[in-house]
């Protein structure tokens, strides 16, 4: 039997990866809200076969709640690395192919959004879009496109110096048709690698944001808003409520980074060969 190389495990690790990543999605978009009702008769319960994480301190199914905010978190994650990731595109583009003012100006405004700390830029974004899941979004997918933006720039600026590019301006051909044929397809890569690094960082600030109060409103079932309520009840021994959902949002962070790492494997080419 023919022994699969590095390459091949990778895509198939990576298939496996996003298959359970839409699994988790959709069996929390599935679960109804009436299923995560309160109910005080059965507050505070411990672990057990019908509540795999307990209950808090409403009666509430943890399990069911966490299964919704972690489709939650990848909807938020998404939604907002994917608005930022085209941003970072256009932007980075604009920077390498418009004048040397534009460009001055692209990294000024990077510098100065890099310079901040993200999660208290977030904060201030979401606070001034009215808070909730529209501010939220607004203030991660404005927050995470400066990095790849910088990346992109580097990228455009040494593919429009290779000879096919030049070549292709001696025929005649316009910059849209160059940007289109030739820029792109290799941007793609970085494209798809630079989203998951954000879809990482964009689930943990969601989670963080609401975590302190200023993101989902507390009647969602979002994993920082549960263990934002868990906090208070940790002294009266309801040691569940916390490291369960903590330790859902660390699973789904390590499967989104391990995703990221086999996507680079499988699109490096330097890795063909192995």
């Amino acid at each position: 039997m023919k022994r699969l190389n590095y390459r091949t495990k990778a895509v198939i690790l990576a298939a496996a990866l996003i298959v359970i990543l839409v699994f988790l999605y959709a069996l929390g978009s599935l679960i109804p809200e009436s299923a995560v009702a309160g109910s005080f008769l059965e507050a505070g319960q411990p672990p057990s076969r019908k509540h795999l994480f307990g209950t808090d301190s409403l009666g509430r199914d943890l399990f069911l709640r966490t299964l919704k905010g972690m489709s939650l978190s990848l909807t938020v994650g998404f939604s907002a690395s994917m608005i930022s990731a085209v941003i970072a595109v256009v932007v980075g583009v604009i920077a390498a192919t418009g004048s040397k003012r534009a460009d001055a100006v692209i990294n000024w405004v990077i510098d100065l959004v890099m310079s901040v700390p993200h999660t208290i830029l977030v904060i201030l974004i979401s606070f001034a879009m009215g808070r909730g899941l529209k501010g939220l979004l607004i203030g991660i997918a404005a927050t995470h496109w400066c990095s790849l933006a910088r990346l992109i720039r580097g990228e455009v600026l040494q593919l429009r110096s290779q000879q096919y590019a030049a070549v292709s301006r001696k025929l005649g051909k316009s910059s849209g048709w160059i940007l289109i044929h030739h820029l792109l397809p290799h941007l793609l890569p970085q494209f798809l690698i630079g989203l998951i690094l954000m879809l990482l960082h964009a689930i943990l600030h969601e989670a963080a944001i609401s975590f302190l109060g200023f993101g989902l409103p507390p009647e969602q079932s979002a994993i920082g808003i549960i263990l934002s309520e868990s906090m208070r009840y940790l002294s009266a021994g309801m040691w569940w409520s916390a490291m369960l959902p903590g330790l859902s949002l660390v699973l789904i962070v390590l499967l989104v980074d391990r995703l990221g790492e086999r996507l680079r494997t499988v699109l490096d080419p330097y890795s063909a060969q192995e």
